[in-house]
């Protein structure tokens, strides 16, 4: 997660402006949000908050710490929390930021939609770990390499095989295309212990065709419900993949 590997500002741009990205996120924030009210946290360490931070979509809890390297992200985060004091904005990369955060205590630690983005994933993980206690939630997604647009794209020659690196990945300045499986085993190699995963988020076209779908109208509310939904009858086909796992003991 070095800042010398990343051109953070080029990247804020590129996000901004991608086409779908925004409803991609709102899908996202479902299962995270999902898996707070589940489990109750109270806690909350978000690592990367892009444009929208998770504390904009919860109203029950004691405290959410935001790590965010961009300035932009992290000036509209200050701006949405509004003063909130359970809300701390911590502007920085993670490693250069973490002895920061080692007095604090995290009911879950949030690494949404970054370590694909990460030349080397493996760091930001060792980073997070000696943030946990034994009982510390830690809940990753990134895009799902074996996803239903995918494995699409594959049949119809677009691509030599469902890892291959999109354009907009580059764009994006995404390194890395994950399946569950690679997921998993980077998780286990740093020493977390999966309790569940899965895919979710139907999304049957790039993200470029799924906003075309949208502004003509046929893409709606109702339709973007039901392919959310869809993912239980098509399991592990969903746009993104997550992991919930805390630290192994004796890792």
């Amino acid at each position: 997660m070095a800042s010398e590997t990343r051109d953070i500002a080029a990247y804020e741009a590129a996000y901004e402006s991608s086409d779908f990205e925004v409803v991609q996120a709102e899908m996202r924030k479902r299962i995270v949000v999902g898996l707070i009210k589940r489990i109750g946290v109270r806690r909350i360490l978000e690592i990367g908050c892009g444009a929208d931070a998770i504390f904009n979509h919860l109203t029950d809890f004691d405290s959410c710490v935001v790590v965010e390297p961009g300035s932009r992200f992290a000036d509209k985060a200050r701006s949405d929390a509004s003063g909130d004091s359970r809300v701390n904005i911590v502007q920085g990369l993670l490693e250069d930021v973490s002895d920061q955060l080692a007095s604090r205590a995290f009911d879950l630690i949030l690494v949404s939609g970054l370590l694909h983005e990460l030349p080397r994933p493996e760091g930001i993980l060792r980073t997070v770990r000696p943030l946990c206690s034994a009982s510390t939630v830690v809940h990753v997604n990134v895009p799902n390499a074996r996803s239903l647009h995918r494995l699409l794209a594959l049949e119809m020659g677009l691509i030599s095989n469902p890892a291959e690196t999109s354009e907009r990945q580059k764009r994006l300045q995404q390194a890395h295309t994950f399946d569950l499986a690679g997921l998993r085993s980077l998780c286990e190699r740093e020493g977390f212990k999966e309790f569940d995963s899965g895919s979710y988020f139907i999304k049957p076209f790039a993200h470029a065709q799924m906003a075309q779908l949208q502004s003509m109208g046929f893409l709606d509310e109702r339709m973007l419900d039901g392919l959310f939904g869809l993912e239980k009858h098509l399991p592990g086909l969903g746009s993104e993949i997550f992991i919930n796992m805390r630290a192994a003991s004796g890792a």
